[in-house]
């Protein structure tokens, strides 16, 4: 579906991950209910894009046997087309704790290279003509389960970016497809934030891998670093963003500096709570915030402080009653709510961050897959639950009606 006031430039679509189902048959039943109806109600005769979720267990069983091609037999049939897969998540992502589990097997592992490497090639299978491709992944690892000071660990990890990136650069000299590798900052995640990810680009990827690369392919240095801005952008979260309380155009324009590009904005949006004065009206504000303090996601929180400092706390689960420290002005919590809603009665959503980053995109061109992500509709409180198909549609019509 495409959007954008003056030519449509950007394909818009919503991740599958929204929908419980685990293995290939589960998905595609997801698929067959949800997806026709949606591009009827929102695109009528336009083709309608897909953002496929696939967890290692589907990668390995849509590869076999014919499933593949009566997927995009299917998929032909009712006008629509998958530009985008999410393949951070690779186990269960519903109905059981998932936690800190979301992160593995992290990019230390070769499943995870393996799996990716799946990925692209049913994304390359199913991607139309002169279309971009692109697959988002997870931030390196989880912060708890690594040192960042340790350079065996930073080398095994550019290693195994680098090994992917080739692999999508042979695709595209052999299919004339391109299909980049989207890292998706995350709090608490190896790379949580902006710096964090030029950081890496500048010591690491284009670095010792540009240099990993030229020498395995034979290229010249300068066109490995090339070949590798190509394939390794960035799944820039405006959930994640605005819970790091970055500005949506100091983060470009860091980008910009160093040649990262942002291969896929996901529109999601993040519970911000303004803490008042006092104990009595804090003591309701934690008892409205408890019903989100759920337990098969993390739901991190970064606390500002009133002499601009920042603190963390890995969940909200557990946490919930240091809302009662004074320092406190604000928290940020990493809990994907509906993208257009403002507010939630004692709460606030990060959605002004989301308009600006709207804003930038027009302006800027920087990115054209667009892919709404509220995932967690099945664990929202009930007052903010409603029938599935139309909270999705909802979601399409306030981005399209603010792009149009």
């Amino acid at each position: 579906m495409r959007v954008g006031a003056d030519d449509g430039f950007f394909q818009l679509t919503y991740c599958t991950n929204i929908h419980p189902g685990e293995g290939w048959e589960e998905v595609f039943a997801n698929l067959r209910h949800y997806a026709p109806r949606l591009r009827e109600r929102l695109a009528h005769d336009e083709p309608f894009g897909i953002g496929l979720r696939l967890s290692g267990r589907e990668s390995r069983e849509l590869l076999e046997g014919d499933h593949l091609r009566r997927f995009k037999s299917f998929l032909d049939e009712h006008r629509l087309y998958v530009f985008t897969i999410n393949g951070f998540p690779y186990g269960p992502f519903h109905k059981e704790p998932v936690k800190d589990a979301v992160h593995a097997p992290d990019w230390r592992e070769e499943e995870r290279v393996r799996y990716t490497l799946r990925l692209a090639e049913i994304l390359a299978y199913l991607l139309p003509e002169g279309e971009e491709g692109g697959i988002s992944t997870s931030p390196l690892s989880y912060k708890p389960w690594v040192s960042s000071t340790d350079a065996r660990t930073w080398e095994l990890l550019t290693n195994n970016v680098v090994r992917t990136a080739e692999a999508l650069t042979r695709i595209k000299d052999r299919e004339g497809k391109t299909i980049h590798l989207d890292i998706e900052p995350e709090p608490d995640g190896l790379l949580e934030n902006s710096e964090e990810v030029v950081r890496f680009y500048e010591e690491w990827l284009l670095a010792d891998g540009a240099g990993w690369l030229a020498e395995s392919s034979g290229l010249p240095v300068d066109e490995a670093c090339a070949r590798l801005l190509d394939h390794v952008r960035i799944c820039l979260d405006t959930c994640h963003m605005s819970v790091a309380y970055e500005e949506p155009e100091r983060v470009l324009d860091r980008f910009a500096e160093t040649g990262v590009r942002v291969g896929k904005v996901q529109i999601s949006s993040a519970l911000k709570l303004m803490l008042p004065d006092g104990a009595k009206r804090r003591a309701e504000l934690e008892g409205s915030l408890r019903p989100f303090a759920e337990s098969t996601y993390l739901h991190q929180i970064v606390q500002r402080n009133q002499d601009g400092s920042f603190r963390q706390y890995p969940d909200l689960a557990g946490n919930v009653h240091r809302i009662y420290d004074l320092e406190a002005d604000q928290w940020r919590v990493h809990f994907h709510v509906p993208i257009f809603v403002e507010h939630y009665g004692w709460f606030l959503s990060t959605q002004d961050d989301i308009l600006r980053t709207f804003t930038l995109l027009e302006q800027r061109r920087f990115c054209e897959h667009l892919e709404i992500e509220t995932y967690t509709w099945d664990v929202l409180p009930p007052d903010l639950k409603s029938d599935l198909l139309d909270s999705i549609g909802r979601e399409y019509e306030w981005v399209r009606d603010v792009f149009a």
